[in-house]
């Protein structure tokens, strides 16, 4: 199977992320860190019917930002880290135009509004 071009990927990626329930729920897994939630913890969080859950988290999927696993009658989601980075790594690998300190400075602010 032939590499997706990664500027096709991004943008389906975005798309994902570019409802208001799907970015919650992808930013309230990346804080759950690698154990991930359960749809209904999820869906219970996010205050949405399990039902439009489903759907929000197969369109995550189907983007490649987070990964599903069943365990018996439950499904578990989990950030696909990895394409996570992928896709940070691509919105910012030609940044500040040859002028990489405007940047220097990101990891900072994201240390710092965790705090």
């Amino acid at each position: 199977m032939a590499e997706i071009n990664p500027q096709v990927w991004a943008v389906d990626a975005l798309g994902a992320l570019a409802h208001e329930t799907r970015l919650s729920v992808f930013r309230m897994l990346v804080q759950a860190g690698p154990d991930g939630l359960i749809a209904g913890t999820i869906a219970e969080k996010a205050g949405v019917p399990s039902s439009t859950m489903s759907h929000h988290l197969a369109t995550l999927e189907r983007a490649g930002l987070v990964q599903s696993e069943r365990e018996s009658r439950v499904i578990h989601y989990r950030t696909d880290y990895s394409s996570m980075r992928r896709l940070l790594a691509f919105l910012m690998q030609d940044c500040c135009n040859g002028a990489p300190e405007m940047c220097s400075d990101l990891l900072g602010e994201l240390c710092n509004s965790n705090a």
